[in-house]
């Protein structure tokens, strides 16, 4: 869509900033496809705004105004707060390449405040509910494969921590004695140790599942043999919701969340669960001191004879 709307030399420096957004920072397919659409929308809108094609010239000339014309435009089409200031991220990062690769130099971003976004914590389940998550698979699967393979995935999501694309990403090859090698976003890999009762789901499932499963190929598969959809572990907790009657929260994401706050609320290192997560930055760790936080309180109001 930048290209239409462009000059060749403005195209080439998008497409070289796509390139390291791949290959140097190694975004994850799903940031690097939201980073390219808000600046094709910025992009669509400098277009309009100056009634022709965006240059070189008409990058270095913006003033905060024009960035703040774009996002009151993006704020009319219902973007949230949150978008806008992915969008915002996005134009800064493209505006920080062209700085680094000495193309120019604008100062229009650095008056502009990032919109405020309200944070929402995530949702954990009790311990009790996590596991009856996981054990009752059995009650509602007759496929004892199937029972063992869904059984393991989500022992995996709240017994180590992954997220659901990370547990249908491992490979026989990422099974060690106790760990388990992880590649998570960016294509970042980490060590993840294993637990005995997820190292025991995952050999059940091993020792059930009728395909031959390949060192380097998806170790869990669906019905017909191929790699098992994330879909299919969703309508499964889907399924377990109603069967236990927990809430909409409970989802294949809400194991993992349950997993960092449980090992928190029993004295777990917030560092040691930033890489058990593999998590960038500690900031976005600390997120569950909170979680956390809020249930001693309510458990506080509800047992204290003064609460």
């Amino acid at each position: 869509m930048t290209a239409l709307l462009t000059d060749p030399t403005t195209q080439s420096h998008i497409s070289a900033w796509q390139r390291d957004l791949g290959a140097v920072r190694r975004l994850a397919p799903k940031t690097l496809e939201a980073y390219l659409r808000d600046l094709g929308q910025f992009i669509a809108f400098l277009s309009r705004h100056t009634g022709g094609l965006v240059t070189e010239a008409t990058l270095r000339d913006l003033r905060p105004a024009d960035i703040r014309a774009f996002l009151a435009a993006r704020r009319s089409d219902d973007l949230g707060s949150r978008s806008l200031a992915r969008a915002l991220s996005s134009l800064k990062s493209f505006f920080g390449f062209l700085e680094r690769e000495g193309v120019l130099t604008t100062e229009a971003l650095n008056t502009v405040r990032t919109p405020k976004v309200s944070r929402s914590l995530p949702k954990a389940l009790t311990v009790l509910e996590a596991k009856a998550t996981i054990t009752a698979v059995s009650e509602l699967e007759e496929t004892p494969w199937i029972a063992a393979r869904d059984m393991a995935v989500l022992s995996l999501c709240y017994g180590a921590g992954l997220r659901i694309s990370e547990a249908l990403a491992i490979t026989r090859a990422d099974l060690e004695a106790e760990t388990l090698r992880v590649t998570g976003k960016g294509g970042k890999t980490r060590l993840v140790p294993l637990i005995a009762p997820v190292r025991q789901s995952i050999a059940t499932y091993l020792e059930a599942a009728p395909f031959k499963l390949g060192a380097d190929e998806p170790l869990f598969r669906g019905a017909k043999g191929g790699p098992l959809s994330p879909r299919i572990i969703q309508l499964r907790v889907a399924q377990l919701r109603g069967a236990l009657g927990l809430p909409p929260s409970a989802t294949p994401h809400a194991l993992r969340h349950s997993f960092a706050t449980h090992l928190l609320g029993r004295g777990g290192d917030l560092r040691a669960i930033q890489e058990l997560l593999g998590h960038a930055s500690l900031s976005t760790t600390q997120i569950y001191t909170a979680v956390d936080t809020d249930r001693l309180l309510e458990s506080y109001r509800a047992a204290h004879p003064r609460a």
